[in-house]
């Protein structure tokens, strides 16, 4: 009880610290980058600055760096997000302990001023080169920004680690990821957009970071849910390669991309739909953003779809990422994971063993249903009878095949991990991106989320510095956890992250194999 106590009187007493700590802007927060000058500001002892823009793109047209610039520009303001519907956005219902756990942030969008990112430093002058850590959000690929969980900001993670962090925004749905390839000329790199726009950022790290005490050769990329997805593509892009040295993916391990026949096809129908010749004359700037949406609509209606996601076109993305394992990323160590729960998000409800069996066997149907219960048991022998019918398999079976790929390789190291913690004053569960808080450094910023509690801050210290090691070195390991041992075929270690870390063996190796043909 005491060292909890004393836990949460050194996480009250930083805060407390810091909010006594002028910000401060001028001089000495600016930094000339290769595109011109910029102004942040001083934060504690945090340097922040907030949407540089990082490149320019006309509509459906690759990305380009953006023009050169003499006058100083300010850096103080997070910059709009890309232009996304609501549905993402999961503020709507607050009968559910789900929306009081995600606070999302509702920002300005804009198609032009949306290609932004942000930099937390612990200086700018020192001459150090620190490792740096670029940040992809989630949000599927149709919604998100890199502001819009109040977690996400970087700087408790930068003071924390003594490295920098980036985060940034892309072209997301119909606007980033559209396969317009079909159209030919000048149309024939308008595929996977918004994936060519965080190799853009990628090169404005390579270019610009050692400005902001950072070094381009230390580069980790991550990104949890669709920055999940998008962090996996990257390691099969050659246009990426280089750029970054390790990679984390957080409950978003993705083994295929979309096919390009389906892609193709849509984007030819989408400019006949909007009444335009199908090739590359078509000029979609007329349209607004909704009546492009709306055109996607009613060729759904039709029976005509694109999943609007990475397309394995051939050239940008020539290969699916892990069907096998890409070459281009041999030699890149992971950091691979899932939550025990994903997207559960009340798991409130007790049951009795012959309850929960009862509800897994009505929902798979009697065979199948006895071959999970078995199967559960075997993996969790310990866990409450309700664990069974909130367990992820999609999540996490799709994360021991990224790693499985990854190891096959026979280059870089692969860890896997299992997010179990769940918060002691809400029905979350270890759900979707409940290790958010904690491995940003920034429980304080979701308290809603993880209940802030003593616990809560002992165990962000814990998980924190996890990433931080990964970041730092591609190893996990740290004082605190027993050894973290990389990810095989044959001893499939599965490192439990909780109040209590342990290692286990292929403990879920039936249960991932009754999910596979699933998921």
């Amino acid at each position: 009880m005491f060292r909890h106590l004393f836990c949460l009187f050194v996480a009250l007493s930083a805060t407390a610290a810091l909010s006594a700590q002028p910000i401060t802007a001028g001089e000495h927060t600016r930094v000339n980058t290769v595109y011109g000058p910029i102004e942040g500001y001083q934060d504690g002892q945090i340097f922040t600055f907030k949407g540089i823009k990082y490149a320019k793109a006309e509509r459906f047209m690759p990305p380009e760096f953006p023009d050169k610039f003499t006058q100083l520009r300010q850096c103080k303001l997070y910059g709009p997000q890309a232009p996304q519907g609501e549905t993402l956005r999961w503020n709507g219902n607050n009968q559910t302990d789900y929306a009081f756990g995600n606070q999302f942030v509702i920002e300005p969008m804009d198609e032009k001023e949306c290609l932004v990112l942000n930099v937390w430093t612990p200086s700018i002058s020192d001459q150090k080169r620190r490792p740096v850590f670029v940040w992809i959000h989630g949000g599927g690929y149709s919604g998100g920004s890199g502001h819009d969980l109040p977690c996400y900001e970087g700087r408790a993670l930068a003071e924390a680690g003594d490295i920098v962090v980036v985060n940034l925004n892309h072209r997301l749905n119909i606007l980033g990821y559209i396969d317009l390839t079909g159209l030919g000329g000048k149309y024939s790199r308008s595929v996977n957009l918004g994936m060519q726009d965080i190799v853009k950022a990628l090169e404005w790290v390579r270019d610009n970071i050692d400005r902001f005490g950072g070094d381009p050769d230390n580069v980790t990329i991550g990104g949890q849910s669709g920055g999940g997805g998008k962090v996996s593509t990257l390691l099969a892009m050659p246009s990426a390669q280089g750029l970054f040295k390790r990679a984390i993916v957080q409950s978003g391990s993705t083994i295929r991309q979309a096919e390009p026949e389906a892609a193709r096809k849509f984007g030819m129908a989408l400019a006949e739909e909007l009444g335009l010749e199908p090739n590359e004359a078509a000029d979609f700037s007329r349209f607004t953003y909704e009546e492009l949406n709306a055109a996607a609509g009613r060729l759904a209606r039709k029976g005509i779809r694109s999943s609007l996601s990475p397309v394995v076109d051939g050239t940008i993305l020539p290969q699916h990422p892990f069907a096998p394992a890409s070459e281009l990323s041999r030699d890149v160590p992971m950091l691979i994971g899932t939550d025990f729960n994903e997207f559960t998000f009340d798991i409130s409800h007790d049951m009795t063993e012959a309850e929960a069996v009862a509800a897994v066997k009505k929902r798979m149907g009697e065979e199948a249903g006895e071959k999970f219960v078995n199967a559960f048991r075997k993996a969790y022998p310990n866990a409450a009878p309700k664990e069974m019918t909130y367990v992820d398999t999609g999540f996490r079976a799709s994360a021991v095949r990224q790693a499985e790929a990854k190891s096959a390789q026979g280059g870089a190291p692969a860890y896997l991990y299992l997010f179990t913690w769940k918060p002691e004053s809400n029905a979350l569960g270890a759900s979707h991106g409940m290790e958010l808080p904690f491995m940003l450094h920034n429980v304080s910023l979701q308290r809603e989320m993880t209940g802030a509690s003593p616990a809560a801050y002992q165990f962000e210290k814990l998980i924190s510095s996890i990433w931080l090691a990964f970041i730092k070195t591609g190893n996990p390991n740290v004082k605190g956890i027993p050894k973290w041992e990389p990810y095989n075929a044959q001893t499939g270690v599965t490192m439990i992250l909780d109040n209590k870390c342990y290692p286990l063996q292929h403990h879920d190796k039936e249960l991932m194999e009754m999910s596979r043909p699933i998921w």
